[in-house]
């Protein structure tokens, strides 16, 4: 016979009897329950230490960002409005994620009503589509400051920003809003568990009993035309930039920009690789294990909203130097080894400037 697959024998983890309204038939549940990290309930309480912590960096790094750019006319360029929109992207994605796996890891609060499922449902894949098309924005931004900067501030206007930003917000909730209603349309009759610590698609339809395969084929039509799409935009632009570094005139130079846009690659990889393995493992990955399949989804959204801002805000001269003026007194010097650190992302530059 058959083993039972974890998740769906976890009727002894909840602190109440839910094994009748589990099994019975119904065609849309009241609530779903998710599970966390199965497997992994033991050590909840150490789990959840380097989430919190992950929140807390993102959230104030990612608020203090629109916040400078705001306050700094001198970083009213189109750089700086694609940063802001990346730091409000995270702070709402992080937002729909954090909050409710926090209250499983420490209050063992596992329901989640069916509208509010999918309501998260949708953001998580509406901002994380949205994140991957501004990491687009940037590849251009970048690549017509590197390659064309004596016309970066006549291509990159301040009404064409608002209209790239505007697309890529439509593009994103347009694509995502067939999710939360195939999701209602289908009937579950098998149980109401999710093995996840938030609501995915992929992981919400394996619930259904029906034929699924239009929400499957839709969302692999998802993942290829955003994701795939934005990484070969993405590769294009930072093949050009790559060319245009590699014929500065000095090893020096060279050096030091290439090593900024390596900071920025990283974390467009930590981003893309990480969400790649995850869907295609939903669908393909029969010997994976759970937790691990769930700890990488993890990673994949809720690291990047921690590293966005310290990659791309932090390590930024004009955004550090503006910071430590509001958190040094005058004339005061936290970080000396960032007195010689130069990097900087002026619209037009050649060059992006030394590292430290």
């Amino acid at each position: 016979m058959q083993e039972t697959p974890f998740y769906l024998r976890v009727g002894h983890l909840l602190p109440y009897s839910m094994s009748d309204s589990n099994t019975t038939d119904f065609t849309n549940p009241s609530t779903f329950i998710l599970m966390g990290i199965p497997g992994l309930e033991a050590a909840y309480v150490w789990i959840s230490i380097p989430f919190c912590t992950m929140y807390v960096i993102a959230i104030l790094g990612n608020f203090t960002i629109p916040l400078i750019v705001k306050m700094e006319p001198s970083l009213h360029v189109p750089m700086y409005y694609f940063l802001c929109m990346l730091a409000i992207t995270d702070l709402v994605l992080s937002t729909s994620i954090l909050p409710k796996m926090l209250s499983i890891f420490w209050f063992n609060s596992r329901e989640i009503d069916f509208s509010a499922c999918l309501t998260q449902l949708y953001f998580i894949h509406c901002f994380s589509g949205l994140e991957s098309g501004i990491f687009v924005a940037m590849a251009l931004d970048r690549y017509v400051a590197i390659c064309h900067p004596l016309r970066h501030s006549t291509i990159l206007t301040n009404p064409v920003v608002a209209k790239i930003g505007l697309a890529l917000v439509l593009r994103s909730g347009m694509v995502v809003l067939p999710y939360p209603f195939l999701v209602r349309h289908w009937p579950y009759c098998r149980t109401n568990i999710i093995p996840e610590p938030f609501c995915a698609h992929i992981s919400v339809v394996k619930l259904a009993c029906a034929d699924t395969r239009i929400s499957s084929y839709y969302g692999l039509f998802v993942l290829v035309c955003v994701m795939g799409l934005d990484g070969i935009f993405i590769t294009l632009s930072y093949t050009q930039i790559l060319r245009a570094i590699f014929s500065l005139p000095t090893k020096d130079t060279r050096l030091k920009t290439f090593g900024t846009c390596i900071s920025h690659l990283c974390t467009i990889l930590i981003f893309y690789i990480p969400g790649l393995f995850s869907s295609l493992t939903y669908r393909f990955g029969q010997n994976v294990p759970l937790h691990f399949h769930v700890l990488i989804g993890n990673m994949n959204l809720l690291v990047p909203p921690m590293l966005n801002p310290i990659i791309y805000g932090v390590r930024t001269k004009q955004i550090r130097d503006r910071l430590l003026r509001f958190i040094t007194p005058k004339g005061t010097k936290v970080f000396p080894w960032c007195s010689g650190s130069q990097t900087e992302l002026r619209a037009g530059d050649m060059v992006l400037g030394p590292l430290p």
